[in-house]
């Protein structure tokens, strides 16, 4: 399960409609709107959270995986330590949020959120990218494909 930041997650683009996910990943384990209006998938065996945008024509736009599998430039995310992973990466910039027993790690320039509890990562949530024109720079062309 390999994160793309910018671009997606796997063979799933930043950009893609609803039936371009169906295609590749089956129907959802559950399918809801969040308070903003958007479509929630959610896929159990994958542990994978994925929101399509009311406001975009319902693109998926965002991620959240909890999945063991999950990797960043090649390395494992989940249940590694935030700060060492966060040492071995590029991104340098990084804004910390504290809660109770969690820590989100935001790296703005990749929209990429390490959430970690007692200092491991439990879950990683990316989302697309905003442009110089204030729009999201969508990696898939739904012209092609998809409603």
């Amino acid at each position: 399960m390999k994160l793309n930041p910018k671009n997606g997650i796997d063979q799933l683009l930043f950009g893609m409609k609803q039936n371009d996910v169906i295609a590749l990943y089956g129907t959802p384990d559950k399918r809801f709107e969040d308070d903003d209006n958007n479509i929630i998938f959610l896929y159990n065996k994958h542990k994978l959270r994925l929101t399509f945008y009311e406001d975009e024509d319902f693109r998926f736009g965002y991620i959240i995986t909890s999945n063991p599998e999950a990797t960043l430039l090649d390395k494992k995310v989940v249940g590694i330590n935030a700060e060492q992973l966060k040492n071995e990466l590029p991104f340098k910039s990084w804004e910390l949020e504290e809660f109770d027993t969690t820590e989100n790690h935001f790296n703005e320039s990749n929209w990429l959120t390490l959430q970690s509890e007692y200092g491991t990562i439990i879950r990683v949530e990316l989302g697309a990218i905003i442009n110089e024109k204030d729009e999201f720079d969508w990696k898939f062309n739904t012209n092609k494909k998809g409603k």
